[in-house]
Order: structure tokens, then sequence, then C-alpha cells
């Protein structure tokens, strides 16, 4: 069972959108005679991305896996969407792979989500290494997108395969270690070449730094080098290998995934010096007491798995993928649930191929499988066969932008939000919550698009309609003045009559201190029992405010004098009183209307930081002052929330993608007055 971990690989393909990782694992698939064609995502029969939103839009959204055979071993590719809007999905898979191959768009380079993959790769000390894609096209630079991935990966990169002519005359590699050229035709298939004479000086200058890069990893062989006696392929190898499996650098290859270039060499390079479940090693829980327990990949051991995503289907129910980290599983059986503390049944245990689900009889440690129908399961849980341990969940991205939703039809109220309960069991990037405010469901997500991808989802796997909009700001009400005022009911309609009489004082207060209630009743003017309907009608009104049917804040009424009648006075008259009271006093207060200030941290490029704070002054924001983090700088500002409801796409295009925010509310500020009177005319419409 040892010889069979050991042939495993568990390969995550991460990097931007459009870099062609999908179309990659479609090229290795096609070679390695898993599929019998090659799929393409321009024509929609890709083996991994199968989901009509992926096929329409012709992207990756959610992460997809598939498990072949090659040479003896046993690659699973894990397929990882690059784009902003879904990078949840793939931040949640990176920890159960045991390598990441960082594909790089030849023209473009390395971009933002590329980064964000190589900080996790960096955070699990995985292994990786760089696939440069797309030399075929024009303007593509193989050595040029390897300086900058030296910068974006903050990794060490060492070419081991150097390309054979460039942009469309791209037609091969130099094997670095070995010195053999290859050259291919249009059917993808290989033969062995001369190296071209041209080049000879170029790859002996790349051998040469190739070879001293691996030397410095050993000292014995580094003494050879210095000494310049020869040193033998298989040293080379092994040394290279160790120095791939300890994270020391990324090697880097060349490729063009379209035209089958290179991409039939990869599963070589995974196999030969890619980490196995055993090589990656031991995993790190935590017991009870958060004391940290040591998790060997043994198949002997007990059971332990990572549950790293949840897909959830309306017929099918909740499918749990997961990785085994410990112990071998069959079939069916009893298991635990220890972030939950809630015993589990499963009694089919699945292997994922793209779109199909097949039954096996038994997985070994490294393995990653799925069992459908948990009850308490979701992403981030850890199972065991009854040990009291958890495996450490990646913390889920933070949501960017939020948006109003609501059902296209009002019969599906309830429905909607059941659906898209179960759509947040699948989805770590998204958020829902009641605005009790604005009385508006919220949805939060990763971008625009994130959302409308969800809110297509739910038509298609619960057959309901969903409208997005802008959400409402939650703005307030105060006042400027001190005011002084009577608010008197009095009304007779035969028998016992109506009658609370009741003076207050309405004065400002600083900001943040809500509403405050003062009882100056000296004398009994006004009985003790009436004063809280006072209080009572004070309080509600406030609620709906005076200028827009905002709540008031940040005032105090003082009740300090008043009348009563010893037959007709009730609380319900008092709380007519002080609702008479308060209106006609925020007529004469000089009330204003306040907005919600949002506090911003902006994490951007340093070339971007001018343009970035030039924006914030353009939506109103006070730019507070700057710190920096590694190669970028945070900007910290307060912003009315109003001017940032939609600023993930504008940041995103600012700065390529590679800014990001966060927010958090800091406090309310008084709205310009011009804005106010527009604010407040629009409102007041839209309730007409």
């Amino acid at each position: 069972m040892t010889e069979e971990i050991k042939a495993m690989r568990n390969v995550a393909l991460a990097g931007h959108g459009g870099a062609g990782k999908t179309t990659l694992a479609e090229a290795m698939l096609f070679q390695a005679n898993v599929t019998k064609r090659l799929g393409k995502v321009e024509e929609g029969n890709t083996v991994m991305d199968f989901q009509p939103e992926e096929i329409r839009k012709q992207q990756s959204i959610n992460t997809s896996f598939i498990k072949y055979k090659q040479n003896k071993h046993t690659i699973t590719l894990i397929d990882t969407p690059g784009g902003e809007n879904f990078f949840c999905a793939s931040k949640t898979c990176f920890p159960v792979a045991d390598c990441m191959g960082f594909v790089i768009d030849g023209v473009g380079g390395p971009s933002a989500m590329t980064e964000e993959a190589a900080a996790s790769a960096l955070e699990y000390n995985l292994p990786g290494f760089v696939i440069v894609n797309k030399l075929d096209r024009e303007r593509s630079d193989f050595m040029t997108c390897i300086d900058a991935c030296k910068t974006a990966l903050k990794k060490k990169i060492v070419p081991v395969y150097y390309p054979i002519g460039s942009e469309d005359d791209f037609r091969g590699f130099v094997n670095v270690i070995t010195g053999e050229g290859f050259e291919y035709g249009a059917d993808g298939q290989s033969k062995k070449v001369d190296i071209p004479s041209d080049m000879l000086d170029e790859i002996e200058m790349v051998k040469e730094e190739f070879i001293e890069n691996v030397a410095e990893l050993d000292d014995d062989l580094l003494e050879k080098y210095l000494e310049g006696e020869e040193i033998t392929q298989d040293e080379i190898k092994a040394t290279f290998r160790q120095g791939v499996l300890d994270a020391q650098f990324y090697p880097a290859i060349c490729c063009s995934a379209a035209k089958l270039i290179g991409t039939d060499t990869i599963s070589n390079i995974i196999i030969d010096y890619m980490p196995s479940p055993i090589d990656r090693g031991d995993w790190t829980a935590k017991d009870a007491d958060g004391e940290d327990v040591i998790v060997s990949p043994d198949p002997d051991g007990e059971f332990c798995g990572f549950v790293f995503n949840t897909i959830v289907d309306p017929y099918a129910g909740r499918l749990s993928l997961f990785r085994i980290i410990s112990g071998t599983l069959g079939k069916e059986g009893n298991i635990v649930n220890t972030t939950k503390d809630t015993k589990e049944r499963f009694s089919q245990l699945l292997e994922i191929a793209g779109k199909k689900q097949n039954s096996i009889s038994s997985a070994l440690p490294g393995s990653i499988v799925a069992v459908a129908k948990l009850k308490n399961t979701l992403t981030g849980d850890t199972l065991t066969s009854g040990k009291e341990i958890q495996i450490p969940a990646p913390e889920p991205l933070p949501p960017v932008i939020s948006f109003a939703i609501s059902p296209k039809e009002k019969k599906d109220e309830d429905k909607i939000h059941e659906a898209i309960r179960k759509i947040l069991e699948e989805d770590t990037g998204l958020a829902l919550e009641r605005n009790k405010e604005t009385k508006q469901t919220i949805l939060s997500g990763r971008g625009l698009v994130h959302i409308e991808v969800t809110a297509e989802k739910i038509k298609r796997k619960f057959n309901v309609g969903m409208n997005i909009e802008t959400p409402k700001v939650a703005y307030r009400e105060t006042f400027k003045k001190k005011i002084r005022v009577q608010g008197k009911h009095k009304k007779q309609s035969g028998g016992h009559g109506q009658y609370g009489d009741c003076w207050i004082i309405l004065e400002p207060l600083p900001k943040g201190s809500g509403f405050e209630f003062v009882d100056k009743i000296v004398g009994g003017v006004i009985p003790k029992n009436y004063i809280p309907a006072v209080e009572a009608g004070i309080r509600e009104t406030s609620k709906t405010g005076i200028l827009a049917g905002f709540p008031c804040v940040d005032f105090r009424t003082i009740v300090d004098y008043g009348s009563y009648h010893s037959v007709d006075s009730s609380e319900m008259a008092f709380k007519m009183a002080g609702t008479l009271a308060f209106k006609k006093a925020a007529q004469e207060a000089k009330a204003v209307l306040l907005e919600p200030i949002m506090k911003i941290s902006v994490k951007v490029p340093e070339d971007s930081t001018g343009d970035i704070m030039g924006d914030l002054n353009s939506r109103r924001g006070r730019v507070l002052g700057m710190d920096s983090e590694d190669d970028k700088q945070i900007i910290n500002a307060l912003v009315p929330m109003a001017e940032i409801l939609r600023y993930a796409p504008d940041l995103s295009s600012m700065t390529g993608g590679r800014g990001t925010f966060t927010l958090e509310f800091e406090q309310y500020d008084e709205v310009p007055g011009d804005m106010s009177a527009k604010i407040i005319e629009r409102v007041n419409s839209e309730k007409d």
C-alpha cells in the first residue's frame, strides 16, 4: 500500500483566468489517452469545465478534478478557477494538493490571481513548478515571464525546458538536464532533433546556471562543481528533485497547450520531480485543547479526512469532497465530524472525474474522494474515525461587493431563501444577511459576475428567478439645534375623552451617542405612570425620521412640564402627546441627514498608489495614511458607503486585478447640503 501512495501525485493547476489551465489539462488528458478527442473551451466540450455557466462564459467557475494513470503513477489534476470572482473556489482546494503548477500566460505574464495562488503555496509550503503557456502567440516571451515570476511568486525560478523558436515559430524545447532537443508536428507528436546552432551558446549559459543552482543545494556537489569535476545526470536529477520537494525553487517549462507543444512532458515532470503524499509528509491538526497533533499519511493509521469542497444538487443532495490524510477508508461506514461534534454515516465512496462520479471500494491516504448526503458536514470540516482532532481550515475570502436580491415572482420568497441557503453551503465566498433598516435581503460576494453566476445557478438548480440591484444605503437623521416645544393631545368624543400634555426639550448629542430620554417632571404635573408613554411616543416616532424616513440618532429629549386630566388622561393619550411633541420639535430643530462612513484599506502595487488616492478623493474620501507590506502599499481612508457600493470592479480595472481591499463601518457623518437635498427628494419620490 505504501508503494501505491508513493505513486500518487495531487497537482493543482493555478494561475490567472485566461492563462490556459483548462486547455492545458485537456491536452494532458488527451495525450495520456484518457480522452479520445481534445476538449476545447471555445467549443464547450471540455472534461474539466462542464457546468452550463462555465460553458457559456468560457471560463472555470468551480474547481474540477480528474484522476488518471500514467507510467505506473496516479495523477489527480485539480483545475482551479483563476478569475478573481471565483478564486474562493480555488483557495479552499489548495491545501489538499501536494504541489502547484502555476500556468502563466506567455504574453501577459503572471497576474494578480497567480500572486494569490503563490501566497497559498508559500503558506502551505507546497512545492511547485511554472508552466509558461501560449508561447506560440505574438509578443510572447519565455524569459521575460520567468523574470516576472521570480517577483510575483516570491521564489527562485529555474528553467528545465527551454523553448526552441518563438511566437508563431515556437516549435519545441531543449531539456536542460539531458541536453536533448525536441520539436513537434501539427499532430502534437514530438521528434528528437539537434539543438539549433544559433541556440548553442544560449543553452550552454542556461545549463550552467541550472547546474549552479542545483549544486548550491548539496555541499559535496558544490565542491565538485567548484573544482571543475564532472557531475553526473543522476546526481543532478536526485539533488534537483530534493530541491523541488523542499520548495527551494520552482522548475519552469515551456509549452503551447492549444498546439500540444510540450504538454506531453508535463506529466513526466509531475511524476519525476513532484511530491507524493508521503513526500509531503505529516499534517498538523489541533486537539480539543488546541495543542498540535501530528497526522501521518499512514494507511494503517486512524482515519482522518479534510473536507475542502461541497457540491449541492437539488435532487442528489449534498456531496462532500475530502482528502484522506490518514488511514484507509472503505466503501461504507460511520465517521465523526469533529468540527460539528456529530456522527455521520455514508453508504457509498465516490471518486470525482469531471462531471462523473465513480464508485470505488476503498481509498488510501492522499486520495481525493467524495461521499453523498452527510447531514451536517460542510467545507472546512474534519472527519475522523473518532479521534478528537481538527485540521485548520483556510479562512474564506471576505466578500467585497453586496447587492439587494429578491425573487422575480413574489410567490418564490421562501423558495429563494432556501435556494440561497443551499448555494451558501458550496460557495464559501458568499454571505447573506437581512438588513432590518432597509428591509432588503443582501447577498455579498467577490464581484458582480460572482453574484450574477450565483443567480444563474439558482435558476438552473432550483428554478427560481432572482432580481439583483444596488442596495439602499441606511442613512440616519439627527438635529443641529436645541428646541423646546409642547405636545398636546386632546380629544372629546362623548364619555371619556383623551388628554395628554407634555413639554419637551430636544437637543443634539455628540456623534455616536444614540438616543437619551430624561425625566425632569416635578410636582406631579404628569403622573409617573404616564412618563414611559411619553418616551415610547418619542422613541417610536424617531425611528421613522422627519426628512426621509430614516431613524433619528444622537439626540436627547427632556420632558420637564405638562398637565393631565384625572378622568381623560391615559397612557395612550400621553404616547400621542410625546409623538406630537417630537414631530413639532424635529421640524424646528434643523434636522440633517447622516450617511455611513466606511474605513477602507486598499492594498495595491506601488505604481498604482497615485491613481488610487486620486480616485478615493473623487469619491469624497479622506486618506488617513499609508503602510507598506512586502511590495504592496496599503492606503487607509474614510469613504462614504454610497460612493463605494461598486468599488470592487473599479479597483480591479485601475490595478489590473492586483488591488484588494477590506471594509468596515467607522461612523456616521453629515451629508453635504446639496447631496442631502437630492437624496431626500429621491427617497421620498420612491415612497410615493
